[in-house]
């Protein structure tokens, strides 16, 4: 894949895994993959899912009990990201602090990446 040996391609804050594991504990999911597709106002957008089954394909990240997998065209995008968990007054979330985006746009989940 795209990764660098002995790093893990993504990371995620304690926030982040606790609210994690939660989602896999309901249902009995085996974790979430997330990935990025065309489409949102600055050009791509990241995508979450829940996953019964782990695809061979999937880079697989297990933090603190937590477990992500990366949707193979999305890896070259995601490596060195940090996944986040946010909660407001307003609203709660993930949140993406990923260093390969270029811009974004004012909601956080449509981005663009250089060359893309």
């Amino acid at each position: 894949m795209f990764g660098i040996p002995g790093k893990q391609a993504v990371t995620m804050t304690p926030a982040a895994a606790e609210q994690i594991m939660l989602l896999m504990q309901r249902d009995a999911h085996q974790g979430l993959r997330i990935g990025i597709k065309k489409g949102g106002c600055a050009g791509m957008e990241y995508t979450m899912e829940y996953v019964k089954n782990i695809d061979p394909h999937d880079e697989v990240v297990e933090q603190e009990g937590a477990r992500v997998m990366i949707a193979p065209m999305a890896q070259m995008f995601l490596f060195g990201t940090e996944i986040d968990y946010k909660t407001s007054l307003l609203e709660s979330g993930f949140v993406f602090n990923n260093p390969n985006v270029t811009e974004a746009c004012g909601c956080g989940e449509s981005i663009k990446f250089a060359d893309t």
